[in-house]
């Protein structure tokens, strides 16, 4: 590559940089929404970044409270986290994510503390990582104890509620 193939806006560019490489990592940023890419070789360092603007956005209409029937459980302290998961009929959390009792916003939940439930049932589901996850019943029997509330982040393993 001559000196001349090597100028950019008037700018010289370093003699071992590959003008097809900055573009092809450039094109690279584009197909994959990256904002940034570095590379190294020979002891030379390429870094290609593209600037991203941000528009801001409205908030959204807050969504309507609960009926007051879905009260939000009280905080629970540890030990009695770790016991109630030891139940044998505790529903715990196959992942981490965030615990939704209702299908939709606004929808009413898939079960209320005192329904009876169908092993197989949805009782509520966890997103994790933009997907969502029926959580749904073990067996057969009564839900006893609903330890989670609507958009509450749940652990692995963390006990979400009691089938009796």
């Amino acid at each position: 590559m001559s000196s001349d193939e090597n100028k950019s806006d008037g700018k010289a560019l370093h003699p071992a940089i590959d003008r097809d490489l900055i573009k092809d990592l450039a094109g690279l940023l584009t197909e994959t929404d990256l904002t940034e890419i570095e590379v190294e070789s020979e002891g030379l360092r390429l870094r290609v970044a593209r600037n991203i603007t941000m528009q801001s956005v409205g908030v959204a209409a807050p969504v309507a409270a609960a009926p007051a029937a879905v009260a939000a459980p009280a905080e629970l302290p540890k030990s009695e986290i770790a016991d109630l998961a030891a139940h044998p009929g505790a529903m715990t959390s196959p992942m981490v994510g965030t615990a939704y009792t209702a299908p939709e916003p606004g929808a009413a939940p898939f079960v209320l503390e005192g329904d009876r439930v169908q092993a197989g049932q949805t009782l509520l589901i966890v997103e994790a990582m933009k997907t969502m996850n029926p959580i749904q019943a073990s067996k057969s029997g009564t839900v006893s104890r609903i330890m989670v509330s609507d958009g509450q982040p749940v652990e692995y393993g963390e006990p979400l509620l009691l089938i009796e």
